[in-house]
């Protein structure tokens, strides 16, 4: 089973960026698909990107496209999703998680490792 740790979170602005990091341990995670998804506050978790093993088989949240941008090292055993345009709705924690499977890249039961997760605010 891969280890995940999510990092880069933080306090923005509005319009702001941020880059979320996704650095896995154990296996490698070349071999994976990894996704996120996010929960905010009071709400159930939700799928935001997925990538497949290679870097392709992307997929966003109507919510996500056009704004951020998932993308994954092998070689450094890292998945990113680089977050542009920020709102206030993308308040959330951020979690990835990942499994072995490309199939049903949404449905968060066939996940095998998730990270801690890490939280972002955005101030409008």
């Amino acid at each position: 089973q891969v280890q995940l740790a999510e990092s880069g979170g933080g306090l923005v602005q509005a319009g702001d960026s941020l880059r979320l990091s996704c650095a896995a341990s154990g296996r490698i995670v070349s071999t994976y698909v990894v996704s996120w998804f996010r929960q905010a506050p009071g709400k159930e978790r939700e799928f935001v990107a997925t990538i497949g093993w290679s870097g392709g088989s992307i997929r966003y949240a109507d919510s996500a496209k056009g704004r951020f941008t998932v993308s994954r090292d092998n070689a450094k055993n890292t998945v990113y999703l680089q977050m542009d345009d920020l709102k206030s709705e993308d308040t959330a924690v951020y979690y990835c998680a990942a499994k072995k499977s490309a199939l049903a890249a949404i449905v968060q039961s066939l996940y095998e490792s998730w990270g801690q997760g890490t939280q972002v605010t955005v101030s409008s």
